[in-house]
């Protein structure tokens, strides 16, 4: 069964095209500058790579380019868009309906639709892209995934904000969580090498998008991010959790206006606002390593931070298993690990400092010291693969 992944945001379309039946990726790319200028690039493993400029106006004509690179008798890897059986399509919100993936009829369309106000962000290209697909593989089955949908287990108590509740009812305004497609996949997968499905287990999905979540019995029963990715730890331009009057003190002192602020918290922020360097983590470390004083108090915010949520979890779960790194920083930022995982003696956490800084990257590494009580791994998030996975147990 041949699954096509596509992962549209505003101006690209990223994509997999997945051979489930050998569980193996055909072919991948990305569509970058739709409404641009345009640029493809589309990767076929034992096949040259193959990168050019291209004219998208609009996410319609991309999957149109993606698929005749897929067909290519060249450097495609399929006969026919026919072979194509189902489409899996990455849907950042599903709100309170959509809470586990779904086949996408009119229904849950015009759901999703609706809370583009909740998303306004990731919203509009997903749905944008879903449209072109569909026009151009009518046969197809199309399935949506939600990174909020793995968070729909949590109790009340880890969701509803303590505001009046009338806001909530009226206007669903709670926290939703995201990144819930990795934080599941890693979950699963720290669960599978514990040899025990009902761990208690800590994911921090560390980039310039972060979030921490909290899984026991393969569910999750809190995570760092809330009612929009702004909540959390501090990332590359968002600022994370703060006071929240911090915003209506600005307001006032600066004269702000709401979107002004918003622009403030989530575009100039962060990493960013407090280094003055850049929102790439790799740059500031760079700077902190020249005596950039500013840099270096950045990357101690951050810590500072997601030691303090670990904290909480294991509060809250009564005990952890396992502690999990991914994403772009998790996966590869090795001093980071390292100074997430110092002083954390008492909650069970040691790693092997000498291994954490010479295992290979781009594979599972268990960094645990030896006789820790908490197991500590670093796991390549695959969240294309679960998206492949959910879309076809959906349409087999």
């Amino acid at each position: 069964m041949k699954i096509l992944v596509v992962n549209a945001g505003s101006s690209s379309l990223k994509y997999q095209l997945f051979d489930m039946d050998e569980q193996k990726v055909l072919a991948k790319g990305n569509c970058e500058r739709i409404g641009i200028d345009g640029l493809v690039t589309h990767k076929c493993p034992g096949k040259k790579d193959y990168q050019a400029s291209a004219a998208f106006p609009d996410h319609r004509a991309a999957i149109a380019a993606v698929l005749a690179l897929l067909t290519d008798k060249e450097l495609g890897v399929i006969g026919s868009v026919d072979e194509i059986a189902a489409v899996g399509h990455r849907f950042a919100h599903g709100g309170e309906k959509l809470r586990k993936s779904s086949v996408l009829g009119e229904e849950e369309m015009k759901y999703l639709e609706s809370i583009v106000g909740l998303n306004p962000l990731h919203g509009p290209p997903a749905i944008s892209g879903f449209k072109a697909c569909k026009e151009v593989m009518p046969k197809a089955n199309h399935v949506g995934v939600f990174d909020t949908s793995y968070y729909s287990d949590m109790k009340e108590e880890a969701y509803v904000y303590p505001i009046p509740y009338k806001l909530y009812e009226e206007y669903k305004i709670r926290r939703y969580g995201f990144h819930g497609t990795s934080h599941r996949y890693v979950a699963g997968k720290a669960a599978e090498l514990l040899g025990n499905p009902n761990a208690k287990i800590i994911t921090c999905h560390l980039g310039n998008g972060s979030s921490i979540t909290a899984t026991v019995n393969g569910k999750a029963v809190d995570t760092s991010m809330g009612f929009t990715p702004q909540d959390g730890v501090p990332m590359g331009t968002r600022s994370g959790a703060i006071d929240p009057t911090v915003v209506t003190y600005i307001q006032k002192v600066k004269g702000y206006t709401a979107e002004e602020v918003d622009t403030l918290l989530n575009k100039e922020s962060g990493l960013y606002g407090v280094s003055g360097v850049s929102s790439d983590c790799r740059d500031i470390c760079t700077a902190a390593e020249n005596g950039n004083a500013r840099a270096e108090l950045a990357l101690k915010i951050l810590v500072h931070n997601i030691k303090k949520i670990i904290g909480s979890y294991v509060a809250e779960m009564n005990g952890g298993d396992a502690l999990v790194f991914t994403a772009g920083i998790g996966e590869n930022d090795r001093q980071l690990r390292e100074d997430v995982c110092k002083n954390m003696e008492f909650l069970g956490v040691e790693i092997d400092e000498a291994f954490n800084k010479s295992c290979p990257r781009g594979e599972i590494a268990d960094i645990s010291a030896k006789g820790a009580k908490v197991k500590t791994y670093v796991i390549p998030t695959n969240e294309e693969y679960m998206i492949a996975l959910d879309t076809q147990n959906l349409t087999k």
